[in-house]
C-alpha cells in the first residue's frame, strides 16, 4: 500500500500564499521519474499534488478558492499553484476533478452552483492545457474521489466498486475496472436525488421533492431533529450524532437518515452489483448507531445474494480527489500513446 505524506497544511494556513510539504520530501521526487498533477477544485480550497503512477503522494499543496471572483480567478489560481508544485519537476499530464458536473469530453463545466461564481461555462480544460503545456483530463471532483479511491484506497484490488459520499449534500460515483461511469452528460452518481419514501413532502437542496438527500444528508439529518421537536441549542448533525445514546429525539433522526440512506444503497446494490460499496464523506465517522442504522437498511433492501456485499469507509481522506484525478491523467496518456 503507498506511503501517504505525513505532514498536512491546516485550515488556518490558509491565507496566503500555498504551503507545501518539507523540502526533504523533494529528494524522493527526483527519484520518480513519471509524475502526474492532481488538482482538487472545491468551493473553499484547491488542493493539488504530485503523484506518481503507483498512487503515492509525493508533494502536496492548497490555497483558498477565490470563489466569489468568478471562474477566470478560480483556474488562475489553480494554475499557479500547479506551476510552483512542478517547478523543477518533470510532470507527465494533468489530472483535475472540480465542484461542478463536468463534461468529461469537452472537459467543460457544464453546470455549478452559485457559490463558485461563474463557474458554469468555464472551459476548464483547455485553459489548464493551455497554462501547462501538458494533457489534461478533467471530471467531477466525487468522480475524482472514487476513482482514487478504487485506485489504492479502501476498493482497491475489487473490479466494481460503489463510492457514496455523504456529507452536507449526498453524492457519488461507480467505478468499473479503474474507469468512472459518467453516464451521458457527465452527471452519473447523484444518489442524493433518488426517491424515497421517507423523505415524501421534503424538499431537496435541487428543488424537488423527496429525495433521499432531503432526509439522510448530514444537513438533513440535522433538520429531521428539529422538526421532531429536538434541541434548538444542538447546532449540527455532529451535535444530533453524539446525543443520539441518550436522546430519543435524537435517537430517532440518526437511525431513520441512517436507515433510509441504506435503503437507498441497497438499491443501489441491486442495480449494479458491486464488489465493495465505500462509503466517504463527513457522516461516515457518524458514529455506530448512525452506521448500524445504515448498514441494516442495505442489508434488509439488497437482493439476498447481493446482502453481503462488503461494506466499508473511505480510507484516502483529503489525498482522495488528487490521487485519483492524477490517476484519470496516467490514463488519459496511455490513450494518446
Amino acid at each position: 500500500m503507498p506511503t501517504r505524506p505525513v505532514d498536512r497544511i491546516r485550515p488556518h494556513h490558509l491565507s496566503g500564499r500555498p504551503v507545501y510539504l518539507p523540502a526533504c520530501r523533494d529528494q524522493r521526487i527526483r527519484k520518480v521519474s513519471d509524475l502526474a498533477l492532481g488538482i482538487d477544485i472545491g468551493g473553499t480550497k484547491i488542493a493539488a499534488g504530485l503523484v506518481n503512477r503507483a498512487g503515492t503522494v509525493v508533494r502536496r499543496a492548497e490555497t483558498p478558492t477565490p470563489a466569489a471572483l468568478g471562474g477566470t480567478q478560480i483556474v488562475t489560481k489553480a494554475l499557479g499553484l500547479a506551476r510552483e508544485l512542478r517547478e523543477g519537476v518533470q510532470v507527465v499530464a494533468v489530472g483535475v476533478g472540480s465542484a461542478g458536473v463536468i463534461d468529461p469530453i469537452t472537459r467543460r463545466v457544464i453546470s455549478a452552483t452559485d457559490h463558485l461564481r461563474d463557474w458554469a461555462g468555464t472551459e476548464l480544460g483547455l485553459l489548464l492545457e493551455s497554462g501547462l503545456g501538458l494533457p489534461v483530463s478533467a471530471s467531477n471532483d466525487v468522480h475524482a474521489h472514487a476513482v482514487g479511491e478504487a485506485f489504492v484506497g479502501a476498493g482497491r484490488g475489487h473490479g466494481t466498486v460503489l463510492v457514496a459520499a455523504v456529507g452536507t449534500g449526498i453524492g457519488g460515483a461507480v467505478v468499473i475496472n479503474g474507469v468512472v461511469q459518467a453516464g451521458a452528460h457527465g452527471v452519473a452518481g447523484h444518489f442524493g436525488h433518488l426517491p424515497v419514501a421517507e423523505a415524501d413532502g421534503m424538499l431537496c437542496p435541487c428543488g424537488r421533492i423527496g429525495h433521499v438527500e432531503a432526509i439522510a444528508s448530514g444537513t438533513a439529518l440535522h433538520a429531521y431533529y428539529l422538526k421532531l421537536g429536538g434541541d434548538p441549542g444542538q447546532e449540527d448533525a455532529r451535535a444530533v450524532v453524539r446525543l443520539a445514546q441518550t436522546d430519543p429525539l435524537a435517537s430517532r433522526a440518526v437511525s431513520t437518515a441512517g436507515r433510509t440512506l441504506g435503503q437507498a444503497l441497497g438499491g443501489l446494490t441491486n442495480v449494479i452489483d458491486p464488489d465493495v460499496i465505500i462509503i466517504a464523506g463527513g457522516m461516515r465517522n457518524a458514529g455506530e448507531p448512525w452506521w448500524s442504522a445504515m448498514e441494516a437498511g442495505l442489508r434488509d433492501t439488497a437482493l439476498p445474494i447481493l446482502s453481503d456485499v462488503l461494506l466499508v469507509k473511505a480510507e484516502l481522506g483529503d489525498d482522495a480527489a488528487i490521487i485519483g484525478s492524477a490517476k484519470q491523467a496516467f490514463d488519459l496518456l496511455e490513450k494518446l500513446a
